[in-house]
């Protein structure tokens, strides 16, 4: 919310406050201010000239070589395009070093002639166009004087407000905040009284939506342009004029808080109808976009059923209020903040109205508002207004009294503050104590409500660096959180030494998105969580993978330009299971992407693209010393997948994308994902191995090559290979894989493999016949548990 120091100067007195003393203050309190910016004439050098002549350029038709008057003693040259002058003018000139927000005005020349500054229209110069071309400016106005010094500028504080603060969504309420702070008087905010009275003239049918609703009818006014007074204001928080009606509606809001609306009083047929919307119903709204409504939208419609707005969110097209309006219905009302936050989110359409009704307006502001409005209009756009205020339903009342436990404070804050001075911080806040030591809590507080609370708002407004800290940190026991952690940040450490980078993605996916899931258990029909009223399209379901995000990461990658990615993610996945008999599952997960070169390419090796064997490398440093295993398993929308099986447990699944949906994201190399369970994985890592000494004797291999039905799996071989108990057994790995399709050389049905198997004692040097006999018992338990021969 832009706030304006001019605009919050007309409540409370800033005199002798900086923009950066006024950040501090609020930033210390718990008001966030994100930015400030100054409006108005931005530089010194641009000053009052006078057009002394003008002629038309040697080389240009759209040009004119001005001679201008700056005050300098001597006439100043100046090329310029503008029609709009006459010689004799006063304009804005902005001479050599002026600095327009970046753009250093100097010497030039243009279309071979010299020009020694620039002449400016208002808008160039930090001011509101009221006509195209330059700025002609008053015939009084001192030649040589700085434009600075003729207009008035502000300072715009961009802050943001918290969603328990709503009372902060107004420059009053704002002012009020400053006076708190401040500890200075508050102006007292002029609102006549009007009288009220329930009407016919508005019904509620719906006041669970709509607890209170007002309405004045203005016979006779004039829909114009704004004064000037009122466009600035305005303008200077970054509002567009419309006519004085609406931009007294907007005004109004931004001053009190509490949003308006006026309706066209000929296009509303008899009473104003609060109601819900029916099966079925559209909506025509300001933005001319039609919307269809659901039946826990509030409508506010009149006697013909015609729906005049969406209540709490924007107003209808065919009932505004135009130039051509004589007679209008002005609305004020509160709307309970959660039906306006479900309809603004469903719709996807946010207003200034909205952003305020849904965080929750002071009810005791309806009527006030109202009748600020209503002064406004008879003043400016003239007319007459009906003597009592149409009302329906009741203000609800969502404050109490509230105790403060004067021990409590104390203990909390150390007695560093007096209790009259938490007395008076209190009144200052607006609240007010009763004779049994409670506070009544004004309107628009309605977030305090216990004790705690007014011990935060003491302490924030007397500031924290004024209660002295009195704890220290203590001993505290490892816990299986911490242990996590720990375990967790050992994996990150390990993925970063083999060059991955760590993506951090929203938790929410689209529905397109669910078809890159690489679940670690299929996924049934009603096992994904859906998100009720999603933002967008793209966030409507609760990812069940880590895997959707990565590859989404990786296409953005690849498109700028990445030839190889190397990707990690932890994190929670969501889903339900049993296709959807359980509810609400979560489970920590750690998603792992690889592509592109296995590893940089360098003057002595060619650079390979990275596959299936980088990927099992990579699981096989996370869990060290252990048996790992890929186990082909078919993943659905995937071209190829394993299980990866540790020490004989699942601990997730392996999976390449299909080349289609590589061409999809502009993959020119293969995409390989990995899914993994984080919590078994934390166990894997943290697993302590015996160090074994280098071995002193040296060791001997055999290398055999098997022929076996092209089905085996190789994971079936090495699990033989696993079990055999032989002693001087050291390790094995396949080095070869021969297929023939045409049968020439191998049956079709049949594959070759072969091992390279490690003997080694660590008593002896070996001899050629213990190592014959055991590789022949070792070939002869894998002939009898797999039914493979020997080539």
């Amino acid at each position: 919310m832009n706030v304006s120091l001019n605009w919050l100067s007309t409540h409370v007195d800033l005199k002798g406050k900086s923009p950066e003393e006024l950040d501090k203050l609020l930033t210390f309190a718990g008001v966030e201010v994100e930015d400030i910016k100054t409006t108005g004439v931005p530089s010194d050098k641009i000053v009052v000239a006078q057009i002394k002549e003008a002629v038309q350029h040697p080389n240009a038709d759209k040009l004119k070589v001005t001679q201008v008057d700056a005050g300098e003693g001597q006439l100043r040259q100046i090329v310029c395009g503008a029609k709009n002058y006459k010689v004799g003018d006063k304009v804005p000139c902005c001479l050599p070093g002026a600095d327009l927000g970046g753009f250093v005005i100097g010497e030039t020349k243009m279309r071979g002639v010299e020009s020694k500054g620039m002449l400016a229209a208002a808008s160039e110069i930090g001011l509101t166009d009221e006509a195209d071309g330059l700025l002609i400016l008053p015939e009084d106005f001192e030649i040589g004087k700085p434009v600075k010094d003729l207009f008035d500028s502000d300072v715009l504080l961009e802050v943001e407000v918290t969603p328990n603060r709503p009372d902060l969504l107004s420059h009053y309420g704002m002012a009020r905040e400053m006076a708190t702070l401040l500890e200075v008087p508050l102006k007292p905010l002029e609102v006549p009284a009007r009288n009220t009275a329930k009407s016919e003239g508005v019904r509620i049918e719906a006041s669970d939506v709509c607890p209170l609703y007002t309405a004045v009818k203005i016979s006779g006014v004039k829909v114009t342009e704004s004064p000037a007074w009122l466009r600035e204001r305005l303008e200077a928080i970054g509002l567009r004029p419309i006519n004085n009606i609406v931009d007294i509606t907007n005004f109004v809001l931004h001053e009190t808080g509490q949003p308006l609306h006026a309706f066209d009083a000929a296009k509303v047929s008899g009473s104003i109808v609060v109601r819900t919307a029916k099966d079925g119903e559209t909506f025509l709204a300001l933005d001319d976009d039609t919307y269809e409504l659901a039946a826990d939208d509030c409508v506010i419609s009149d006697e013909s059923g015609a729906a005049l707005a969406l209540g709490g969110v924007m107003g209808g097209a065919d009932s505004g209020v135009t130039e051509a309006s004589t007679d209008i219905l002005l609305e004020s009302a509160y709307f309970t903040p959660s039906r306006i936050r479900r309809t603004s989110r469903r719709t996807a359409l946010m207003s200034d109205s909205s952003y305020r009704f849904e965080r929750g307006v002071d009810p005791a502001g309806v009527a006030k508002a109202s009748a600020l409005a209503v002064k406004l209009i008879l003043e400016i756009a003239g007319g007459s207004a009906e003597a009592e205020t149409m009302t329906a339903g009741e203000a609800p009342v969502l404050t109490q009294a509230v105790a403060l436990d004067l021990a409590r404070l104390d203990q909390l804050t150390g007695s560093s503050i007096s209790h009259d001075e938490a007395a008076s911080i209190l009144t200052r806040l607006g609240l007010s104590q009763n004779a049994d030591s409670t506070w009544d809590v004004p309107s628009f507080r309605a977030d305090l409500q216990r004790h705690i609370d007014l011990v935060e708002e003491i302490v924030r407004v007397k500031g924290l660096d004024a209660i002295p800290s009195r704890l220290r940190g203590t001993f505290v026991p490892s816990s299986d959180v911490d242990h996590a952690y720990d375990a967790d940040m050992r994996l990150r450490e390990r993925l970063a030494g083999l060059g991955f980078h760590e993506c951090q993605t929203i938790k929410l996916i689209s529905d397109a998105q669910l078809a890159d899931v690489l679940p670690l258990k299929r996924l049934m029909d009603g096992d994904t969580i859906r998100v009720s009223l999603p933002l967008s399209e793209d966030h409507a379901v609760l990812r069940p993978s880590m895997t959707p995000g990565l590859i989404a990461s990786a296409e953005r990658n690849i498109r700028q330009g990445a030839s190889a990615l190397r990707l990690f993610e932890m994190g929670r996945v969501f889903r339900n299971a049993g296709g959807g008999k359980a509810k609400d599952l979560e489970a920590e997960t750690l998603g792992i992407l690889l592509s592109g070169h296995a590893h940089p390419a360098g003057w002595d090796a060619k650079a390979r693209p990275a596959d299936l064997h980088d990927l099992k490398a990579i699981v096989g440093a996370l869990a060290p010393c252990s048996d790992l295993q890929f186990k082909p398993k078919e993943q659905e929308g995937f071209a190829l997948g394993c299980d990866i099986m540790v020490d004989g447990q699942n601990i997730g699944s392996f999976a390449m994308l299909k080349p289609s949906r590589q061409r999809q994201i502009d993959a020119t190399q293969p995409v390989y994902v990995a899914e993994l369970d984080l919590s078994k994985l934390r166990k894997l890592s943290a697993v302590s191995r015996d160090i074994a000494d280098l071995p002193q004797f040296p060791g001997s291999t055999r290398d055999v090559a098997m022929e076996a039905p092209s089905e085996l799996l190789n994971s079936e071989i090495e699990k033989v290979l696993g079990k055999i108990k032989e002693p001087l057994l050291t390790g094995f790995e396949c080095f070869d894989l021969f297929r023939d399709p045409s049968g020439e050389k191998l049956s079709a049905d049949r594959k070759s493999i072969a091992y390279r198997i490690s003997y080694r004692s660590g008593e002896r040097t070996l001899k050629t016949e213990e190592v014959d006999t055991a590789h022949q018992a070792i070939l002869a338990q894998l002939s009898k548990s797999l039914g493979i021969s020997f080539r």
